[in-house]
Parts: structure tokens; sequence; C-alpha cells
């Protein structure tokens, strides 16, 4: 093999020589980790063999194949559907023909063996009817390339002789109960075959174990990728029909610029965050004459659109020669006019028992000379969606490379019908899916089905949050109870490491939160920071600062000049660059947001030696109204006001912990933890208050969410108390 590994170890699978559904898991991990083989979320594999009955105790013949939903590279062995095959079987003499495809799906459950509680996939009886031990359908590029060219069924020819291959053709056909029937009966028709191409779909390859199962999907994936790729070296530069436009050189300061833009006109339905792919495999199609209309087309294998919809979004755009405010004037024009075709290819093509319109904006545009933006509920599935396309993009190279330049035969053989060829569009030999076929899968009651069984979105999914001084303290607990309710957050601290630690200790997906050091007194610093998690993210809905300097004075309770100076450009012009730096990214998106800072109780409760810090709190708590009327009505500004948080501050090293313990006369021993001694900190301060509580950073953070939440939505211009009750600091 050229491109492919095998990595079959005999140890591990001798593990389970007796256990099949292990070893079915295995297989599938194997295949599923190499996205050449399949992509993610794509494909099954399936095995047969014998169980003990659990109402008999007698063996029967079982089918074991993957789930509705699952991932080959990650399915555990929960992930398997298991089913009797003879009931299977019976289902032959219940089908009523292409017209009751859907119903046959409702007797699948029916046959389920023991306790398997999984979705069986729509894909199940195009393993039960086939008559091979294990059978993998897998969606590899080069496969489809092959499937999805309009000289496909002579190339598969071409490949088997070359190869000494007996891979059989079947015309396009959506999966379901029929087609299990023409696999099966194309099977019969040519003894010896030892692979399947469906028509702008897959591959379909088999063997009598599982081991040699493996084996035979590798090699013939391998054997047509080398076989594509012959072929697009001959192409070569010619590839896409050649170059239009160059790569700019400052393309991802580009992207930093238009992504808010871009992802506030794609939220006339929902928020999304955005992945942005400027590989070099994506650049060569964006800038390519023949982009456009290969885009257009749409994508072929049904995998595909059901991430990428029908068809990106192909922004006109001069990138040689044309700027960025041009570029967002194409953006705005593009996204409604893609809502608009959208919108009238769902009303053409719904029946009355079609799913309600989706969301109209696309999941993919593709800028020239800058690459490609992509979106979903969440990073991975922003990313998932760039994969499906960047599978797209190699399906359209490898399919237009086996053309050749050649005229596309007539009919065309992913037709199941000579008079079907006309339904079926092409460019440059590459053949797509018809658009009423296409529809039928978007939209199939099925595909609802497994959507409406996601569980429902958290109260902060599709929101971008960035926390200043996330790396401990009250900036840590916020950071873990947004991630914990589904946000997307960069945690940003001076500290480094405090800020990896928080990120590393957030529930929830690990794409979804990401770390920055960064220096909350230089505007660079801050500039660099909040680029960053517009590239990762796609832009800002929330920004929250919990970072303060206290610099302790000396024993006259004084402070130098410098540590006067610093103070205030910390606790001070620091939220006033954070959020003019915030401004432009929060504008450009045109969508509602929040920012949170934090003041003090000290901005109105007057120390001895606190001075420059508690005057500094008294500027935060002016400037959250002065920001409020600044921003409004777009952005709502608000802060809270904590009495002293002793628990997990920076600000309470162990030296000043025990310097206060001392100034109050409080007990302890030199040998007690810093935490134990912060801990009787924090209850002598709660007695000072009404409700003799300890203010802890839980209560902050929760405070600090509430004011970033749609629940906070009317209020602006205000800050919070979270003081226990403190006199002391009642709001005046």
């Amino acid at each position: 093999m050229r491109y492919l590994h095998d990595l079959w170890d005999e140890t591990q699978a001798h593990r389970w020589a007796n256990n099949q559904l292990e070893l079915l898991r295995y297989r599938s991990n194997l295949l599923g980790v190499d996205l050449r083989i399949t992509n993610f979320g794509g494909g099954n594999t399936s095995a047969k063999f014998e169980l003990p009955d659990p109402f008999t105790g007698k063996p029967v013949r079982v089918l074991g194949v993957k789930g509705s939903g699952g991932d080959l590279g990650t399915v555990g062995r929960e992930g398997f559907a298991l089913l009797y095959l003879d009931r299977f079987d019976d289902l032959r003499s219940l089908y009523r023909g292409r017209d009751y495809e859907d119903e046959m799906v409702t007797y699948y459950p029916l046959a389920a063996f023991g306790p398997s509680q999984v979705a069986p996939s729509i894909d199940t009886p195009l393993h039960a009817l086939l008559p091979f031990e294990h059978v993998d359908h897998l969606h590899p590029d080069w496969g489809i390339a092959l499937a999805a060219a309009a000289n496909g069924k002579r190339k598969m020819e071409e490949f088997n002789q070359q190869f000494h291959h007996r891979l059989v053709w079947l015309p396009w056909q959506r999966p379901g109960f029929d087609l299990a029937l023409r696999l099966r009966e194309a099977v019969d028709s040519n003894p010896g075959c030892d692979g399947l191409i469906l028509g702008g779909h897959g591959v379909f390859t088999w063997g009598n174990t599982s081991r040699k199962c493996y084996r035979n999907s590798l090699t013939i994936i391998d054997k047509l990728g080398q076989f594509v790729g012959e072929h697009q070296e001959r192409r070569g530069d010619r590839l896409f029909g050649g170059g239009r436009f160059r790569r700019r050189k400052d393309a991802r300061a580009v992207a930093a610029e238009i992504l808010p833009f871009l992802r506030g006109k794609l939220a006339t339905s929902r928020r999304a965050i955005a992945h942005y792919n400027d590989s070099e495999g994506v650049l060569r199609f964006v800038n390519a004459r023949d982009a456009e209309p290969l885009a257009r087309l749409g994508t072929s294998c049904p995998d595909h659109f059901v991430r990428t919809r029908i068809r990106p979004l192909c922004i006109d755009w001069n990138p040689d020669s044309e700027d960025i405010r041009k570029l967002k004037e194409r953006i705005a024009e593009g996204v409604e006019k893609y809502r608009q075709e959208y919108t009238a290819y769902y009303h053409r093509l719904a029946q009355a028992n079609s799913p309600a319109l989706r969301d109209a904006n696309p999941s993919v545009v593709l800028v020239p000379g800058v690459g490609m933006f992509t979106f979903g509920k969440s990073k991975t599935e922003a990313r998932i969606t760039g994969e499906f396309y960047v599978n797209a993009i190699h399906v359209m190279a490898g399919a237009t490379a086996l053309g050749e330049g050649a005229k596309p035969p007539t009919p065309l053989p992913q037709a199941p019908r000579p008079e079907d060829s006309s339904e079926f569009a092409s460019y440059d030999n590459y053949v797509a899916l018809p658009l009423p076929e296409a529809f039928r899968i978007e939209y199939w009651a099925l595909e609802e089905a497994k959507l409406r069984r996601q569980p429902p979105e958290k109260e902060f999914s599709r929101k971008i949050f960035f926390v200043v001084g996330g790396g401990s303290g009250i900036g840590r607990l916020t950071v873990l109870c947004l991630a914990e309710r589904g946000a997307h957050v960069v945690v940003a601290d001076r500290d480094a490491q405090g800020a990896a630690e928080t990120a590393e200790q957030a529930a929830g997906s690990k794409e979804a939160v990401a770390c920055s050091s960064m220096d909350l007194g230089d505007r660079a610093s801050i500039t660099a920071a909040l680029r960053a998690t517009v590239l990762l993210f796609g832009g800002l809905d929330g920004l929250i600062n919990t970072a303060a300097l206290f610099i302790p004075p000396d024993s006259h309770g004084r402070l130098a000049d410098e540590q006067w100076r610093r103070t205030f450009d910390i606790n001070v012009a620091g939220n006033y660059l954070l959020a003019d730096e915030a401004r432009g990214i929060l504008l450009a998106q045109a969508l509602s947001a929040a920012i949170v800072l934090t003041s003090s109780a000290n901005a109105v409760v007057p120390k001895w030696g606190s001075e420059a810090y508690d005057i500094s709190k008294s500027a935060v708590s002016h400037l959250v109204r002065e920001l409020a009327v600044g921003l409004a009505p777009l952005v709502r500004v608000n802060g809270v006001s904590p009495a002293t948080v002793v628990e997990g501050s920076t600000m309470f090293p162990r030296e000043r912990v025990l310097a206060s313990l001392k100034r109050f006369h409080v007990a302890f021993h030199e040998e007690e933890s810093t935490e134990e001694l912060r801990s009787k900190l924090a209850q002598f301060y709660a007695q000072r208050t009404l409700t003799k509580l300890r203010v802890s950073p839980q209560d902050c953070a929760e405070a600090i969410c509430w004011l970033a939440s749609d629940r906070a939505a009317k209020t602006t211009g205000h800050l919070i108390p979270v003081d226990g009750g403190l006199v002391e600091a009642f709001l005046r």
C-alpha cells in the first residue's frame, strides 16, 4: 500500500478472538481513525455471528452494526445495534416497494436482540442482506471521487483491470431497504466480486473474517488512492481549471477582520461558532477558476451535505484588487442572496410531511485569497463541517481529474435509469446529486428524528466569552461556571500556567475552552489575545474581567509613585482598554453582548492603607456606567462589587494573610496551611456582615454569570454587591 497503514495488531485482536462484537469495535476504530478512509460519523461496519438467545439459551444468528449517529473512530461496543438476522430476512415479505421505504424503518427496533437499545441506522438492511460475515461501508474521498465521476463506471472497469480487482458499479439510490435488495442482487449476479461502488455515494467491501474484511477495505481504498492520485498528478496545475487568484499575504489578518462581521450576518436565526481553515488545499480550491461552478453544484455524498448544506456560499470578491470594505459588502450581498435561494429551494421541494425549514444561512463560506469559514453550534461541529467540505474538495479534485478533459458519457452512470440522467448536474466530469434527491436526504424524517434525539442546548451554548483573570480565584470559578453551561471560553491571564490549569479543569468539550497569556496593562497584548479569540471561535459575546492589582503599602501605609500609577494602569486603564479593543468586534457583529467588570465593596468603604486600590475600584464602578451609556443599546455593561474574597485569591498570599490575622488579633498557628489560614481570615470578615456568611469565588461567579446571561437582558449600568450584607458598603 502507498498511502494507508495496516494498523491491525494480532496481539490486540487475539484478546477478542471469542468476542466478535469487540472485534467489530476494534476494526471499526482502526478504520475510523483515518479520515482518508471515512469521514467523521460516516460509514457503517457490521459482523454476523452467533449468540445464545436470551429466551431459549440456544445459539442464534445476530447482526452487530454501528448504530445511528455513531462515529467509527470512537464508537464503543455499546454503540452497536444487535438484531436477529432471521427477522431481517422475514422483512422481505413485508416490503411493499420504494414508496414505503420509511415504514420499513419502524420494523428495525422490533428485531432488536437482547437488551440492545441503540437506534439501528438506515443502512442496517444494506449489511443484513449482503451474504458476507463482515461488511464495511465507507466514504473514502478517493472512492467517492470515482463514484461521483461522470465516467466513473468506465474508470472503475479500468481500475479493476489495472489492480486486478472485481468491483461492481451500482447507480445512485437513496439508502434504504430497496437499495439493500439491489446490493444483494448485484453481488449474486457477479460471483467473486470483492467490492461495490455506489454511484455518488461510497464503497462497500467485505470479508469472511474481521481481519480479512479490514485488509480488503484498506487495500481497495489505497489502490483507489493510487488510481485517482495518478490522474490528479497528470492534471497538475490545471486542476479546478487552474489558479485565478493568489493567497493574500495578510490572509489571517483579513480573516480576523471579517469574522465577527460574517458571524453576525449569519445569526438571523441563531448564533454559531466558527472555524477558519487556510490550508494549502483549501486555498488552492477557493482561488481556482472553477471553484464557483463546482461549489454551486453541491456535494455528492449524502454525509457531506447533511453537514455542509446543499452548497457553500462563495463570496464574489477579488483579493488582488478589492479592499476589506468591499469584501464586507460582498459578504452582506452574498449571505442575503444565499438565504433567498435556500428558502426557495426548500419551498420548491418540500412535501406536506417535510420537516420545517431549518436555518437558511450557509454553514460553509469560501473567500478567495483568504480561505474557508465553517459554522456550527460548537467548535467541534464547526471544525467537522469544515472537514466534510475538505472531503468534498478532494472528491471534486479526483472526479474532475478522472475526466481527463473528455466529454462526459450519456447517460450518466449515476442515473438509475437512462431517462433520469438529465436530473444529475455535472461540471468537468464531477456529478452532483439531483436537488430533489439531496432535499429528500437533508429533510428526511429519519434525519430529523436523529436531530431530535440530541440533548437540548445549554444556557450559554453558541456563545463566546473572554475572561480576564481566569487563572485563579473568581475568574477561575467564572470560567468553570460558563463552560459547564455550554459556553466557549478563552481564559486570559498574565499567569499563563494558571490560565492553562483553568482550561484543563473546565467541563465539556476541550475544543470549547482555550487559554491565552495577556498583560492587562498593554494594549497590544489585549489586541493580540482578542484577535486570537476571533480566529479561534469567530467573535465575542461576553467580556468579563476579574483581574485587579493590589500592592500592599509599606509600614506607613504608603505606596511609591510608580506603584500608584501601576495600580491605576491595571485596575482602571486596563478595563478601559479591554472594552475599547472589544468594541470593534462587538459592533461588527451587531449582536447583543455583555460586559461584566469587577469593582469592590472597597469602592465605597474608605480604609487605611489601601487608598490606591480603593480609589481605582471607585473609578471602575463609574466606568461601568460610562460604558453602559456609550455601548447601548447593543452591549450591556454591568459589574459586581464583592467584599473581600480570600479563598483562592492571588491577592492574598500567605504573608498578607498572616499580617491580616495578626492585625485583627485572630488566633492561628504558624504550621497551619495557607488555605486553613485563609479560611480563618474569611470567617473573621464574615462576622462583620449581616448574613455572617463568607463570600466565596463561586458566589461572585454566579453573579457574574447571571449578568452575562439573557436572564439579565434588561439590566445595564449597574453593580451587584456580593458582600454578605456589608452595611458600610450599602450602595449610595
